[in-house]
């Protein structure tokens, strides 16, 4: 169940047709799961892919910023991209110690696109830990997810949950992991989309919000899976914002600070342990010079479109809703699994949150 299979409408916006970041035309995301044990201990841990346009985008870079509200986490190929402004390779979201092979593996799959030319690249890799649910010095993550992940890559509906990248995330002491939504504007707004995927892997159950309730206070007798020795919260979450408006890279960069208030909104973004790294894309401007660097034949100049700053705030609240809901909907496609140790991580079911919002006053939107 998501959200507004439940009667949870969150914020004010519209959702495009799969309420997903693929609802952006172009955007592709694929993942790579895995969910087994190996010689005694749990391998549960993946990749999540997000290509951002049709065709390849070392072919078709994007401009896209970033934002960084806590950095206990890690991040490949963000220094080019505040440089340039650009976003000339696909993304890919693992777990920390699974960091540098998804980079190196997204390399090779671009040298075999590239044939013969002579440039180089630097994939955008970001990263939660999974290491309660994970064996996650193992390193099980291969080349092989990598192009699981690429082959998978499509539009329309995305899987959700412990799938990917998220199969091991922790979420407000829920199962988390990969979550989507987006929101399309009105046509006197631009009429753009902006969609938001997430990797909840934060936050504390009792500072769980849903739709503004405090839900996560009637909560607190669930079993929670982090022990005395553990601090919960103590994971992160990462964030990809895409959207086909025309915005330049320091617009981007805006529109990436926005996921901030969606986290804010569901009651996390505080912790000192959290790795809260956000990057936003934009689709609008679509004959952008390739990522081609010994190329001689590319134009001195660009002719470029750009929203009005004084039209831009109803991307930011897009952002945010997204975000919000990206991460409600995270929390709902989990389900329960167990750590190594025994320790369970239960899912949070759809009936036990309603009855939280009701008990609280809140009623289904219309």
């Amino acid at each position: 169940m998501r959200a507004r299979q439940l009667g949870i409408g969150i914020g004010l916006g519209t959702p495009g047709e799969f309420n997903a970041i693929t609802d952006v035309p172009g955007v592709r995301v694929g993942h790579a799961t895995l969910c087994e044990e190996r010689d005694g201990k749990p391998v549960r841990t993946g990749v999540t892919l997000i290509q951002p346009r049709a065709g390849s985008a070392r072919e078709q870079p994007c401009f896209a910023g970033c934002h960084v509200l806590n950095g206990n986490g890690d991040a490949t190929g963000l220094e080019w991209v505040r440089e340039a402004g650009l976003l000339t390779t696909p993304l890919a979201i693992t777990n920390t110690h699974s960091v540098g092979v998804v980079r190196d593996a997204l390399v090779a799959a671009e040298r075999e696109q590239a044939g013969d030319a002579v440039y180089w690249c630097m994939p955008v890799v970001m990263e939660t830990y999974d290491g309660l649910l994970n064996d996650i010095w193992g390193q099980h993550v291969g080349p092989e997810q990598v192009r699981e992940a690429l082959a998978d890559a499509r539009s329309g509906a995305v899987a959700e949950g412990p799938v990917g990248g998220g199969t091991g995330m922790i979420c407000h002491e829920f199962k988390g992991g990969i979550g989507t939504a987006s929101r399309r504007l009105a046509a006197e707004q631009g009429g753009w989309t902006v969609g938001a995927l997430v990797q909840a892997n934060h936050g504390v159950r009792r500072e769980l919000r849903v739709d503004g309730y405090p839900v996560g206070r009637l909560l607190t007798e669930i079993e929670s899976p982090f022990a005395e020795r553990d601090t919960p919260g103590m994971g992160s979450i990462v964030v990809i914002l895409a959207t086909d408006a025309p915005l330049l890279p320091h617009q981007c960069q805006r529109l990436a600070q926005r996921a901030s208030i969606g986290i804010a909104r569901t009651g996390g973004g505080t912790e000192d342990s959290s790795g809260d790294i956000f990057l936003a894309f934009a689709t609008g401007n679509h004959d952008l010079p390739p990522a081609d660097y010994a190329r001689k034949d590319l134009p001195f100049s660009t002719p470029l479109a750009m929203v009005n700053n004084d039209h831009i705030s109803p991307l930011f609240s897009a952002a945010a809703e997204a975000v919000e809901e990206a991460i409600v909907n995270a929390l709902l496609a989990g389900r329960e699994m167990i750590c190594g140790d025994g320790r369970r991580v239960p899912a949070l079911e759809g009936e036990v949150l309603l009855a939280s919002l009701k008990a609280q006053g809140w009623k289904p939107a219309r």
